[in-house]
């Protein structure tokens, strides 16, 4: 088990979710934070809170689109606390839409920030690990990267690159004593689906009322403390039924294909029968 007391670790998308529960728990594990996220205001909230308990917080703004934004990140993590030993590549966002009517411009944005954001903050943070000899890059992925499901196609895809870049990575970095994870939560009770169906339409695939597929931000940061404190890369799930069912979606496509049409079909009904609600009153 490592002891992960005094080492620091830079965090993205910290403002709020998983990212802003990973920041608490990693400080009250004794790692020194740097958290990043474009709004300052609610990132500084989060530092306050860190120091208020006796940890120790920076905040970098920025949007990690950004290749300068997510160097900066790592540069100020080094500068101040001395050095970084892992960084959470957890920034990014969904949109609810058909794949078929997704524009060029839309589908390049959530790459630009889902999948090379990730890159953009690991690959500097990868530049000292490699001096240092030790370290652990994970990469916030999704059940989702396996699979795909109606109106979440972009979002999938850029969690499926997120996911087979960790596993290279790993297998390339495991013998430079640099450890690499990626983490697959399942649906948790953040502000993601809301404005995915902001950003796309008003059909709502996901219900945010399901107790079997939706978690808290705080268990998906205890499962990354709990990765961090092992020391060894590799898959963090937080559900083993989801992980179980999706394994078994991958070997029996045609079933899975009708169970997510069948699923659509019953979202799509209860969507016309809630703008009918409406209507009429």
């Amino acid at each position: 088990m490592i002891d992960l007391k005094n080492k620091p670790i830079a965090i993205t998308g910290a403002s709020s979710g998983i990212g802003a529960a990973s920041a608490f728990l990693c400080a009250k594990a004794g790692m020194p934070v740097a958290i990043m996220a474009r709004r300052a205001d609610k990132l500084e909230q989060i530092a306050d809170r860190i120091r208020a308990d006796g940890g120790r917080a920076i905040v970098v703004p920025g949007s990690v689109e950004d290749p300068e934004a997510g160097r900066r990140l790592i540069d100020e993590t080094v500068n101040t606390f001395g050095s970084i030993y892992s960084v959470f590549a957890n920034a990014g966002y969904g949109v609810e839409i058909p794949a078929s009517e997704m524009s060029d411009e839309d589908l390049r944005k959530i790459f630009e920030v889902n999948f090379h954001g990730s890159l953009n903050v690991t690959r500097p943070a990868l530049e000292h690990m490699r001096r240092a000899g030790q370290g652990h890059v994970l990469f916030c992925s999704s059940c989702l990267s396996k699979i795909s499901i109606s109106y979440y196609g972009a979002y999938s895809a850029t969690k499926a690159c997120q996911d087979h870049f960790a596993r290279s990575m790993r297998l390339e970095l495991r013998d430079k004593g640099i450890a690499v994870s990626s983490v697959h939560p399942i649906g948790t009770r953040t502000e993601f689906f809301d404005a995915a169906a902001a950003l796309g339409g008003d059909l709502k695939i996901a219900d945010q009322k399901s107790t079997l597929f939706m978690q808290s931000p705080e268990r998906v940061a205890k499962a990354v403390v709990k990765r961090l404190r092992k020391g060894r890369g590799g898959e963090v799930w937080t559900s083993l039924p989801v992980r179980t069912a999706l394994g078994l979606s991958v070997m029996f496509p045609g079933i899975t294909d009708r169970t997510l049409a069948l699923l659509l079909k019953e979202r799509e009904r209860m969507t016309a029968r809630q703008r009918a609600s409406k209507t009429t009153q």
